[in-house]
């Protein structure tokens, strides 16, 4: 993997993430290694427990990595403070709104913290960057409604608005799709994926929707216990990578319509 490449926004390593638990390793995925360019949006899929969350909240460095190296553009993660790695990195998480009695353009405005002054202050770019946001995801009727009015998939969108409005190089999402009918699941990842072309924003999103992944995402991290497969879409589906991920007796994958068949 060449990461002096500058077009590499982040990469990983041979990569081990678990729990430190009382000096105790508990592993839970190794030799992780990936590259994700600028504008690339990726999908982590695999089965329930194989480690996507965990992943995501390891690059995310919500929980410190086991062993291997993760470059963010080319250095170290750990090499950025708090505040350095909070404007590169904006992540979305499936843990509940801390205060649904917020607005949509309060929590939006969140977003602005790492560049706001101590006491908060929005300035005219910070105002800028919350309205950019609002209107790329299309809920400018939504802002002055309070966040426990909001469906799912409407809050799912401020999520994304908020992450947006923080206007990182990298955005992560866990499960942005969970609880969403299949319309509001498709809505949801072409927005993503409109984002990441459109602004050269890499987006990597764990999700369970591997058809629509498959159609939608310009590269895909396949997890299973102890391996991993990255690439294209195709070259994956090439190399057979989707047919283990469930018992042959139950699902397989077909190759030619990139689709999952449950055996009857």
């Amino acid at each position: 993997m060449n990461t002096t490449d500058t077009h590499i926004a982040l990469s990983t390593s041979h990569l081990t993430i678990g729990y430190l638990n009382k000096k105790q390793k508990n592993i839970v995925a190794t030799d992780v290694s990936f590259s994700l360019q600028k504008g690339e949006l990726a999908a982590i899929v695999g089965v329930n427990g194989i480690g996507k969350s965990t992943l995501l909240r390891t690059l995310g460095m919500v929980q410190p990595k086991l062993t291997g190296e993760i470059l963010l553009d080319g250095k170290n993660l750990e090499s950025y403070t708090s505040l350095g790695l909070a404007s590169k990195i904006s992540i979305v998480l499936t843990e509940p709104v801390a205060s649904k009695n917020l607005t949509v353009l309060e929590l939006i405005s969140l977003g602005r913290q790492p560049y706001t002054n101590w006491i908060g202050t929005l300035t005219k770019l910070d105002k800028d960057k919350i309205s950019k946001a609002i209107r790329m995801v299309q809920i400018e009727e939504l802002q002055h409604k309070k966040c426990y009015e909001l469906s799912d998939g409407q809050l799912q969108k401020v999520m994304i608005a908020r992450a947006l409005a923080q206007d990182t190089s990298i955005m992560l999402l866990d499960e942005p799709t969970s609880h969403l009918d299949l319309y509001h699941k498709v809505h949801i990842l072409k927005l993503l994926r409109a984002i990441a072309h459109e602004t050269k924003k890499t987006i990597l999103f764990t999700t369970h929707e591997i058809e629509i992944a498959i159609q939608l995402c310009d590269k895909m991290l396949i997890m299973e216990e102890n391996k991993s497969s990255f690439g294209k879409p195709c070259e994956l589906i090439t190399h057979k990578s989707f047919e283990n991920l469930f018992p042959a007796d139950t699902i397989t994958f077909d190759s030619q319509s990139g689709s999952f068949k449950v055996k009857k």
